[in-house]
């Protein structure tokens, strides 16, 4: 197709993405992590404003919320939620996205060449590609990731503001839309004040491959191990020195191999190292530990216990220590109890001639808080490929039709 005019979606989408708003896990004790993501918040907020939205709000938190009123005769349906987060993560570069439009013609998908080398990806290592020969595909310069996780969720849902503005009359109840900061680093929803947001039920749209629908998350947590060193001059360290990157090696050896992130899919749970700082004196390293079932993620956070209490007996002192941090449960516990809101999600795929794809996700989600905070919230699609890394395209056709997917599903709460 064409793009010589683009889609309403499409141009808000290429927008957004070059405003940085990567969060900063060195700054969680704050929120927002960190201040770029202001400048997209209040950029929203002055386009809700221009689309009639009504209480547009930037908190002091870069939380931006707003209403859409009812269509006629639905201002007594229940009132629904639209939710995505304005932060990409920081684990790829994510200033300076310099986005463009590649006709995907078979083979690897090139999205562009830095310091010579071309940055690809291919079938061999993507199978969804070969579903995607003839397809436009949004994609960075290669330098950056794009940032679709989760601007194209943003995008989509001011597409279908913007297309309520301009028919009023197309059925939907009562709107709140809210996009939250520091969905990346583990805050997302947690300081959304729920009851002025007034909603009975929502959805994220923060998942991948259109067609995604949602509502099982991992249980979460982040698990940080020290491990304090004796550093002495080499000469003379014969037992002695303590070398604490040593110790940090022996722990991560401790740890099953078959449970690593690149080993696991579908419901199996993992323990990813995210990073690792050592000195002889002293080493952090950084784990994240996920599993759906929460037996099963207990059981990974006991076994990095006993680890530590394993080296800390041969050693014959405390030199290795862990802390816990919890992140997030498994929404399954509360949004099994309203598979209407899956059902509804299913038929607003089909009726717009999109397979829908229920699974659980590798991962999680505001809605995973906002559900246990009383909001039951499962996730549905954006679209985007290739999340948190430079590879990430999203084909324009599933911008396009997710708006397609959210008029519909709001229509079917108006009735």
């Amino acid at each position: 197709m064409s793009h010589t005019e683009q889609s309403d979606v499409l141009e808000r989408f290429l927008r957004y993405v070059k405003v940085n708003t990567q969060s900063s896990d060195a700054d969680c004790d704050r929120v927002p992590s960190s201040d770029c993501q202001f400048d997209l918040a209040n950029l929203l907020a002055d386009e809700l404003r221009a689309l009639g939205a009504l209480d547009v709000e930037v908190s002091e938190h870069a939380y931006v919320t707003a209403h859409i009123p009812a269509s006629s005769g639905s201002e007594d349906k229940p009132a629904l939620g639209l939710i995505a987060h304005l932060d990409t993560t920081e684990v790829a570069p994510g200033a300076g996205v310099a986005p463009h439009i590649v006709h995907y013609k078979g083979g690897d998908l090139v999205c562009g060449t830095v310091d010579g080398t071309d940055i690809k990806i291919g079938p061999d290592k993507l199978p969804a590609l070969d579903a995607l020969v003839g397809e436009d595909l949004v994609c960075t310069d290669g330098r950056t990731l794009l940032g679709g996780d989760d601007k194209a969720g943003i995008a989509e849902i001011m597409a279908l503001v913007a297309r309520i503005a301009e028919n009023p009359e197309l059925p939907h109840p009562p709107l709140a839309v809210c996009f939250c900061p520091d969905e990346e680093i583990g805050h997302g929803a947690e300081l959304l004040d729920i009851p002025a947001f007034g909603c009975t039920y929502a959805y994220t749209v923060d998942g991948g491959p259109i067609g995604e629908i949602e509502w099982e998350c991992f249980n979460a947590c982040e698990v940080t191990v020290t491990f304090d060193g004796y550093s002495i001059h080499p000469g003379d360290a014969k037992n002695r020195m303590v070398n604490a990157t040593n110790l940090f090696c022996e722990f991560h050896n401790l740890l099953p191999v078959p449970e690593r992130p690149e080993h696991t899919e579908g419901y199996e749970g993992f323990i990813h190292i995210e990073g690792v700082s050592s000195t002889v004196t002293h080493a952090t390293a950084r784990y994240i530990v996920r599993d759906h079932d929460a037996a099963r993620f207990q059981a990974k956070i006991d076994l990095m216990q006993r680890a530590c209490d394993f080296m800390n007996a041969r050693l014959g002192e405390q030199r290795v220590h862990m802390d816990i941090k919890q992140q997030y449960r498994n929404m399954a516990e509360i949004v099994a109890d309203y598979p209407e809101l899956i059902d509804t999600a299913k038929m607003a795929f089909e009726t717009v001639g999109v397979t829908p794809n229920v699974l659980p996700i590798r991962g999680g989600t505001d809605g995973a808080q906002l559900s246990f905070r009383g909001l039951p919230c499962p996730n549905l699609s954006t679209g985007v490929y290739c999340c948190h890394g430079v590879n990430e395209f999203i084909p324009v056709s599933s911008l396009e039709k997710m708006v397609d997917v959210l008029a519909e599903l709001v229509a079917r709460f108006a009735h």
